[in-house]
């Protein structure tokens, strides 16, 4: 039998309220809680830097400063505001208009990023309104940070999360491309996420809008294309069209950057890139329980194995474990089946959900699986997602979850 490597593992938790640490014994049996930080803020995402195990970051909505980022380098001791968070530029219409070319970009990026909810220059509104999701750059430009935000943008700092710049190939794209802005939109809004760099090529990248769809740039975020084909959308009535499709989360496969896996509105999908082509793998889901959710999660070394969490999508899409019967379901072949898992976890009257962010694996052997609930509990797997014990009850609604090495 497999027996643990000895590392201490640590949880980067995420909150409605504020940012917590869960740190493991070296097999993973005890844990300990430590937080909160910045009690009271949203924090949509903990992250720490592969590159840098002492930087951390936190994308946050932080009462009277609104939107913004936290970053630490010193391994969560103590922690700094963004002194230029992402904003976009006055001028620029985030409801669907073009940016002003009369403007100069670095005296709109001189603006304080706490600026944020006032209207620009001829009325237009340019707030950025949520910090949503923080990917590290390529392992070969230590300090770069991408965000993606709400309304749909994405911006870039290079000095680890101090300074914040616009993409301008992507932002002035959501801004052409009908479909990528306006009034429809998830209850959080124009979520941006899923910001993927591919580890061969740090020019190859992909991003999702929720309402919006997944697209790619060959060049390094300059100019994209969408990425959507094959993939279902109920409420558009031409089922081929190129905007307006609805990812929840899409990943990577980080030992073959080409295998990608997505939570969507409308299913479960992969795609193996040469095709470009996304499969609804989620139709193999068993009917009774369906393939709507909003995490996915792959095995880190086995491009075939991947982790869901469904949940109720019927009628008025209550958002909560599927009869109240909470199951993590896993393919070992690629989605051409899945297995329920629901060993642990409450047999019945289990009305939680888990947000896109919230559910993650380290990569011990065996493999850890974690995920955090609306209701706020954690729970842990320690046989590679078969069974399941409660880590941790009663914190706020857990927004997301990081897995590193303490």
């Amino acid at each position: 039998m497999a027996k643990p490597h000895g590392n201490r593992v640590k949880l980067l938790i995420g909150t409605r309220k504020g940012a917590f640490t869960l740190t493991s014994d070296p097999v993973r049996s005890t844990w300990n809680l430590e937080g909160p930080i910045y009690l009271g803020h949203i924090v949509h995402h903990f992250m720490v830097d592969p590159r840098d195990a002492n930087s951390q970051i936190m994308a946050m909505k932080a009462g009277h400063l609104g939107p913004t980022v936290f970053y630490s380098k010193d391994g969560g001791k103590t922690w700094k505001e963004s002194s230029k968070p992402p904003q976009f530029p006055k001028g620029v219409d985030t409801d669907g208009g073009n940016p002003d070319p009369e403007k100069d970009l670095a005296e709109m990026q001189a603006d304080k990023g706490g600026e944020t909810g006032k209207e620009g220059d001829n009325g237009k509104k340019n707030a950025v309104e949520v910090v949503f999701w923080l990917t590290p750059g390529h392992e070969t430009q230590p300090g770069v940070w991408y965000a993606g935000t709400a309304p749909p943008g994405m911006f870039i700092t290079t000095d680890g999360g101090d300074t914040w710049a616009p993409v301008d190939g992507f932002n002035n794209y959501c801004q052409e491309k009908e479909g990528l802005h306006g009034e429809s939109a998830t209850p959080g809004g124009q979520l941006t996420h899923s910001i993927l760099i591919d580890p061969r090529d740090a020019n190859h990248m992909y991003v999702s809008i929720s309402v919006g769809g997944t697209f790619e740039s060959l060049d390094a975020g300059k100019s994209w294309k969408p990425l959507n084909k094959g993939v279902e959308a109920d409420w558009i009535p031409d089922p081929s069209v190129e905007y307006g499709h609805d990812p929840h989360f899409v990943v990577m496969h980080p030992k073959n950057p080409d295998r990608l896996y997505q939570q969507n509105h409308c299913g479960i999908y992969r795609m193996d890139r040469a095709d470009a082509n996304w499969v609804r793998i989620g139709k193999n889901m068993p009917n009774e329980i369906g393939d709507i959710g909003f995490p996915i999660v792959v095995h880190p070394h086995d491009t075939e194995r991947a982790w869901v969490f469904p949940m109720d999508g019927t009628d008025v899409w209550p958002r909560t474990s599927v009869g109240g019967r909470p199951a993590v379901y896993e393919t070992r072949d690629g989605g051409e089946s899945w297995h329920r898992h629901d060993l642990g976890l409450p047999p019945e009257h289990g009305y939680f959900t888990v947000k896109r962010q919230a559910m993650c694996a380290d990569a011990q052997l065996p493999l850890g699986l974690y995920f955090g609930t609306t209701g706020g509990e954690i729970w842990g797997s320690l046989d590679e997602g078969a069974s399941y014990s409660c880590i941790v009850r009663h914190l706020p609604e857990i927004y997301s979850i990081t897995a590193t090495l303490a």
